[in-house]
């Protein structure tokens, strides 16, 4: 290689170095700066963002970030609460709901079997619509068939009922830190994101999580379904 040549491919890994530096400053741009290291995450303010900081480190969720939203945040459009969260686009606009199966067989009063659980919380998108039915399906062939299909009606918990199981509001509901270690099952499309990152609640009425897909997966393990 001549030195013309030799110089022009350093100056090409300079470039690309930049670029990969610019990326990540944008990263940390969109994750508010919040950093997680040896185990504890930096915050900065309340009890909510300490305890659920402290459960997502635990099981390895490095890259997620926490952001307050004004108190009319549910009546805007989805693309002005994406901007509020520096989200990518309102896809990654996520909720979580507790259902029910009002069908449930007498023995099954509690979330102490993941495949036959009375409740589930499910991750969907603002933007999608979700088909209770899918979820009905899901649950009977995860069991095999060996409970009929009949036993498996899932509806909307009671607003009461699920702020009794996990400990969170309305509008505020997130599948981290619940009272009840309720099996969680996230829509599909979610795990699909270009971006490898969605929102949810974040255990108050104005505080948004945000997380890295691929990580929460792996912490969590949640049920890959498609529920919408």
């Amino acid at each position: 290689m001549d030195a013309s040549a030799a110089d022009l491919e350093a100056r090409q890994r300079r470039i690309l170095r930049r670029v990969e530096q610019l990326e990540l400053a944008a990263q940390q741009y969109r994750l508010g700066a919040l950093s997680v290291s040896d185990g504890e995450a930096e915050v900065e303010t309340g009890d909510t963002e300490a305890r659920l900081s402290t459960l997502l480190a635990a099981r390895g969720v490095r890259d997620f970030a926490f952001r307050r939203v004004p108190a009319d945040y549910y009546d805007r459009p989805l693309e002005e609460r994406r901007d509020l969260l520096a989200a990518d686009s309102v896809a990654q606009l996520c909720k979580s709901i507790v259902m029910v199966n009002t069908k449930a067989g007498a023995d099954v009063v509690d979330c102490s079997n993941p495949k036959n659980s009375k409740y589930y919380v499910v991750i969907v998108q603002y933007m999608a619509r979700l088909n209770a039915e899918n979820v009905k399906n899901f649950l009977h062939a995860l069991n095999e068939n060996q409970i009929p299909k009949k036993r498996f009606n899932m509806r909307l918990a009671p607003e009461e009922e699920s702020r009794m199981l996990t400990g969170f509001v309305h509008n505020a509901v997130t599948c981290i830190g619940m009272k009840t270690d309720i099996p969680v099952i996230i829509d599909e499309a979610i795990t699909k994101l270009d971006e490898d990152f969605f929102w949810l609640g974040g255990g108050e009425v104005d505080l948004k999580l945000g997380m890295r897909t691929s990580q929460f997966l792996n912490a969590f393990s949640p049920f890959v379904v498609n529920c919408c």
